[in-house]
């Protein structure tokens, strides 16, 4: 499994509130939000909840495991916030993605995303929890109009922002030669499908990739925290998480 991962502070912001894990077994990103660096504590701690639950368990299918260890990572952020005022209100997206035996499991809660580039074509494998996602959906909203709505930003959905919370579960096989970008919205918000599309196209390393990307967003204004991670399912890799969830 090839793979690499660049963050970045943007044009904007004073702190990087992203997070992430990109190991070859594990990809996660993690978009903090909350005052008093609320927010850099929210992802962090998610993270480091999130890996811990997958090292810890083996008996469940990956998807219930996977289901468990962001409700995990949820519980934890939220009793934090609970106890410590400073922290009240605190939350963070959190999009997993674990590859295994040909397959891609993923867990998403807010709107951070997974796209999948198989044969020049690029797909969105997550569904933003966002007000104006909904908007699209009910018909309310044009998708080119959601991309400059003022409220682009709200998210219906995160983890710490309530005791329990609904995680989607994706399970996608994985082609040889298919690429996937995992990434905050500070990539997203500045750049189009089409553009992210452009540069994945290009016959470039996954890293030349990742710092484009991060550039262009910069250059069209920054105005978020940008994180990507990206990687590629090539022929002989294994795909294999059994060191992270073994009992």
């Amino acid at each position: 499994m090839k793979y690499t991962a660049l963050t970045d502070v943007g044009k904007k912001r004073s702190l990087n509130e992203d997070a992430y894990i990109a190991d070859g077994a594990l990809f996660a990103v993690a978009d903090g939000m909350g005052g008093h660096r609320a927010g850099e504590v929210a992802s962090s701690m998610a993270l480091e909840a999130l890996a811990f639950a997958l090292s810890k368990r083996a008996e469940d299918t990956l998807e219930e495991l996977l289901e468990e260890a962001v409700k995990r990572a949820n519980k934890t952020v939220h009793d934090k916030a609970v106890r410590d005022l400073d922290r009240r209100g605190m939350g963070t997206t959190l999009t997993v993605a674990v590859p295994k035996s040909g397959k891609l499991y993923i867990g998403h809660v807010g709107d951070s995303r997974l796209y999948r580039m198989r044969d020049g074509k690029l797909m969105q494998l997550t569904r933003d929890h966002s007000l104006v996602a909904q908007m699209v959906e009910s018909g309310h909203l044009k998708p080119e109009e959601a991309e400059i709505h003022p409220q682009r930003s709200v998210i219906t959905r995160a983890v710490g922002g309530d005791n329990d919370i609904k995680v989607d579960i994706i399970v996608e096989e994985m082609l040889p030669g298919d690429k996937f970008l995992l990434c905050t919205d500070g990539l997203n918000t500045m750049l189009s499908d089409e553009e992210i599309a452009e540069v994945l196209r290009d016959k470039k390393g996954l890293e030349e990739a990742c710092r484009e990307l991060v550039a262009w967003a910069n250059d069209k204004g920054g105005n978020d925290n940008i994180t990507v991670i990206m990687f590629e399912n090539s022929k002989n890799s294994p795909g294999s998480i059994n060191r992270l969830w073994r009992g």
